[in-house]
C-alpha cells in the first residue's frame, strides 16, 4: 500500500490517537477507545514497514503508540517520590502489621532468658560447665564490661551493626522455613540467660543490666520485629486464605522485606549507641535515657506513623504498577 494513501486515509484516526493519549484523565469509554485506536494504529503501523519500510509517516506513528503506551500502562514514580513513600507509608505500616506477634515474641524472649538465667546461676553443675571457677570470675569482673570498649568506638558499632543486620536479615530471608527464626530467637534468648547467670552469680547483676539496657531496648526490639516477620511470611504459606500459596507468599514477602532494610537504620542507631554511650563513663539514667529515646521514636515510627499508613490501605507491599494487576478474588 501507498504511505501517502493510508496516511491521508488514517489522518483523522491517528488525530483522535494523539489526542486521547494526551488527555490527563480518561472516562471509562474513552479509555476503551484508546485501546481501539491503539490496536488499530498498531496495525496500520506494521503495514507500513512492511510495504514502505522506515519512513516519516512510519516515525510518527510510532511516536503516537508510544505516547499512548504510557497513557495505558502509566509511568514508574521518580525516585524523588518513592523513597518518601517508602519511608513515611511502606515502611511503617509493614511494621505496624508486625505489632502484636512483636509483642509475643518479646514476651518469650525475655522468658526464656529468665528462665536459663535463673537455672544457671542456682545449678553449680550447670555453671561450672561454662568454665572453671576462675574463668568464671575473670568474665563477671572484667570481660563483660571490656567486651564494650576494647575496640575502637566506630569499630566496634560497626562490627555489632553488621552482625546484628545479618541476624534480622536471616530471620526475614529464612522465615519461609518456620523454624529458622524461632532458632535465632531462642539462641539468643540462651546466650543472654547464660551472661546474665554468670554475673548474677558472682553479685554482679546490676552491672549486666546497665550495659545491656543502653543499646539492647532497641537492639533487640529489632531482632523482634525481624523475627515476627520471618513468623509471618512462613504463616502466608501455611495458611494462604483464598490466594493462592504462591501469591500468598510472593506478596508477604515483597511486604515483609521492607522491614529487613527498615531495620538496617534501627540497628544501625543501636550500633552508634552501643559503641559511642554503653561504655562511656557518664551517668548510668543518662545512658539507659538515651537507649529508652531511641526505642520511644522507633515505637512511635512503627505504631503511629505505622498505625496511620494502614488505616489509609497500605500493607508495605510494592504497588500495583510494579507487582502488576492482582487476580480478584470473591468472597
Amino acid at each position: 500500500m501507498d504511505a501517502d494513501a493510508l496516511t491521508a486515509a488514517r489522518r483523522g484516526e491517528w488525530a483522535r490517537l494523539d489526542e486521547l493519549s494526551r488527555r490527563r484523565r480518561l472516562g471509562g469509554a474513552e479509555a476503551d477507545e484508546l485501546v481501539t485506536r491503539y490496536r488499530a494504529a498498531s496495525a496500520d503501523l506494521a503495514e507500513l514497514k512492511t510495504s514502505a519500510g522506515r519512513t516519516p509517516e512510519g516515525d510518527y506513528l510510532s511516536t503516537l503508540l508510544a505516547r499512548a503506551r504510557l497513557q495505558l500502562t502509566g509511568t514508574p514514580d521518580n525516585v524523588l517520590r518513592q523513597v518518601p513513600r517508602f519511608f513515611l507509608r511502606q515502611l511503617p505500616a509493614a511494621l505496624y502489621r508486625l505489632r502484636y506477634t512483636t509483642l509475643v515474641i518479646a514476651i518469650g524472649f525475655v522468658a526464656v532468658a529468665a528462665l536459663v538465667a535463673a537455672w544457671v546461676a542456682r545449678d553449680p553443675v550447670a555453671l561450672a560447665s561454662m568454665g572453671s571457677q576462675a574463668q568464671l570470675e575473670q568474665y563477671a569482673e572484667n570481660d563483660f564490661t571490656q567486651y564494650y570498649s576494647e575496640n575502637p568506638a566506630a569499630v566496634f558499632a560497626g562490627m555489632v551493626w553488621t552482625n546484628n543486620a545479618w541476624i534480622a536479615a536471616q530471620c526475614v530471608l529464612f522465615g519461609i522455613t518456620g523454624l529458622w527464626p524461632v532458632m535465632v530467637l531462642v539462641q539468643n534468648a540462651v546466650g543472654v540467660g547464660t551472661s546474665a547467670a554468670v554475673l548474677f552469680a558472682f553479685d554482679r547483676g546490676d552491672v549486666f543490666l546497665l550495659h545491656i539496657a543502653p543499646h539492647g531496648l532497641l537492639e533487640l526490639t529489632s531482632i523482634f520485629v525481624a523475627g515476627a516477620a520471618g513468623l509471618h511470611i512462613f504463616w502466608a504459606w501455611v495458611a494462604p486464605g483464598r490466594r493462592g500459596r504462591g501469591e500468598a507468599v510472593a506478596a508477604a514477602g515483597r511486604s515483609l522485606a521492607t522491614v529487613a532494610i527498615g531495620l538496617v537504620f534501627a540497628l544501625a542507631l543501636s550500633g552508634l549507641i552501643e559503641g559511642f554511650v554503653t561504655a562511656q563513663p557518664w551517668p548510668w539514667p543518662l545512658k539507659i535515657g538515651i537507649g529508652a529515646a531511641a526505642l520511644a521514636a522507633f515505637l512511635v515510627y512503627m505504631l503511629v506513623v505505622g498505625g496511620r499508613a494502614y488505616r489509609r490501605g497500605e500493607t508495605g507491599d510494592l504497588t500495583e504498577y510494579e507487582t502488576g494487576t492482582p487476580r480478584l478474588i470473591a468472597g
